[in-house]
């Protein structure tokens, strides 16, 4: 019989409770590749594009050994076609860093415009449901327009920092998590 969510939750606690040093130090490194990432940005930019590159690379590789080696199975195409253009992205993001870096943050730009106006846009429809919270929405909405003005103005000089910056605050953001996790953890633990 498999486990039950209580005996889940129990499992990964005790994990957590006992490794819990482990999770410190992953938070503290975190926090400090964050800090990097913050203090060189472009070169945190770089460095994320080739990583995703190497990702799509590695992804369109295995796809088109799964796709000939399944080319009888319905939708050959479509996948083979899937994995092409996998290795083209990642092909383009490894030996065109900077042009990469250039393509994702016109694309973060893109995000941050289609959310911050389907935030808003879900606060006003729902703001007589959600009395007292659809202004978290609307301000999510806001936040996502202000930041996607701010890079747009400072363009093109934004196109190489804003991404390594947004990974490093993540990081630390993550690191943070981390850190204050295996600190309350330890607290639990049975000395």
């Amino acid at each position: 019989m498999p486990p039950t969510e209580i005996q889940i939750k129990a499992l990964l606690g005790n994990a957590v409770r006992h490794h819990w040093r482990w999770y410190l130090i992953e938070g503290i490194v975190l926090c400090v590749l964050g800090l990097g990432a913050i203090l060189v940005p472009a070169v945190a930019g770089v460095v994320t594009t080739l990583f995703l590159g190497w990702l799509f690379l590695i992804a369109g590789v295995v796809g088109m050994i799964a796709s000939v080696n399944a080319r009888r199975a319905p939708g050959f195409v479509w996948a083979l076609l899937s994995a092409l253009l996998a290795l083209a992205i990642g092909g383009l993001l490894v030996w065109h860093p900077f042009q990469g870096l250039a393509a994702l943050t016109v694309l973060l730009v893109g995000y941050f415009v289609l959310d911050g106006i389907f935030m808003i846009v879900l606060a006003l429809e729902h703001r007589r449901e959600m009395a007292g919270k659809w202004e978290w929405l609307l301000i999510n909405g806001i936040v996502d327009l202000v930041l996607a003005a701010i890079v747009i103005s400072g363009l093109p000089g934004t196109l190489v920092w804003v991404l390594g910056l947004l990974v490093g605050i993540d990081m630390i953001f993550g690191g943070i998590a981390l850190a204050a996790l295996a600190l309350e953890a330890r607290k639990a633990v049975k000395p």
